[in-house]
């Protein structure tokens, strides 16, 4: 299914960046409106990088709104996730705008932006926004300490060190590494979260973190779906390796994003 995106700014409480909409060929009933925030490793990769998993989104019925918030990135913790709860509590409003007075609205994000993502949720909660219906991770970094069997066997060794750079700009030097929005895998009160789809695969350096992450999840009373894909994730940017694995996991990760979206209350387009 083709997907097509267009640029807009985004007007928030905290000031105006650009965001890519991405919108496919059939919505669902309501359409799903999804803040996709990008991977990168907390180094500021543009809005581009996420354009794997946006389509993925968009190709399952959402309409996906994909900000460039690199900027952000650049500094410490709180930063980015301070900027990206502005972009979600503006979009409460701007749903209409995007898609239907009645769409839900979700998180998404990868790697890095799991990370986000999962500490949106976690803000959402804390903050009473209860128009967030639902949470989509992908080998989200949940765990600064790098150490799982996972990551050790899995990563490239050309990556590890931008990775470990990239979080420790992201904690900078104040207490970002004990804070549960920062470092969610570290987070001890899980209970209340919205509804949860979690999806690594076998060869991903986050395997272990992203699957321990979702077990504490269900453990908490969280309900979740965790999915692990056959050989690497192709939607991270350093598994150049994988990339003639894209094709299928598009179709899997696409057809898990439509079912989690109609588990939800969205409905597919009657024939």
């Amino acid at each position: 299914m083709e997907t097509h995106f267009t640029e807009e700014m985004m007007q928030t409480s905290r000031g105006s960046c650009c965001a890519r909409v991405y919108r496919g060929e059939s919505l669902l009933v309501p359409p799903p409106v999804v803040l996709h925030l990008h991977g990168g490793s907390f180094v500021g990769e543009s809005v581009a990088a996420g354009e794997k998993v946006a389509n993925a989104l968009a190709a399952a019925g959402a309409v996906v709104v994909s900000p460039d918030y690199s900027s952000a990135c650049l500094n410490p913790f709180p930063a980015a996730i301070e900027a990206a709860y502005s972009m979600l509590s503006s979009m409460r409003s701007r749903c209409p705008q995007f898609a239907h007075r009645k769409s839900m609205l979700f998180v998404a994000g990868e790697e890095a932006g799991g990370n986000i993502a999962a500490g949106l949720a976690l803000m959402a909660r804390d903050q009473f926004l209860t128009d967030l219906k639902g949470q989509i991770l992908l080998s989200p970094l949940l765990d600064p300490c790098l150490a799982t069997p996972s990551f050790r066997k899995f990563c490239p060794q050309s990556s590890v060190q931008s990775i470990a750079e990239g979080w420790q700009q992201y904690l900078g030097e104040g207490s970002g590494l004990t804070h549960p929005y920062a470092a969610p895998g570290h987070c001890t009160r899980l209970g209340g979260l919205v509804p949860a789809l979690v999806i690594t695969s076998e060869e991903c350096p986050m395997r272990d973190e992203t699957e321990a992450y979702a077990r504490r999840l269900r453990e908490a009373g969280v309900p979740v779906e965790l999915h692990v894909l056959v050989g690497r994730a192709a939607w991270i940017p350093a598994n150049t390796a994988a990339q003639d694995n894209w094709p299928a996991q598009e179709r899997i990760i696409s057809g898990l994003f439509s079912r989690f979206f109609q588990a939800a209350g969205a409905k597919p387009v009657k024939q």
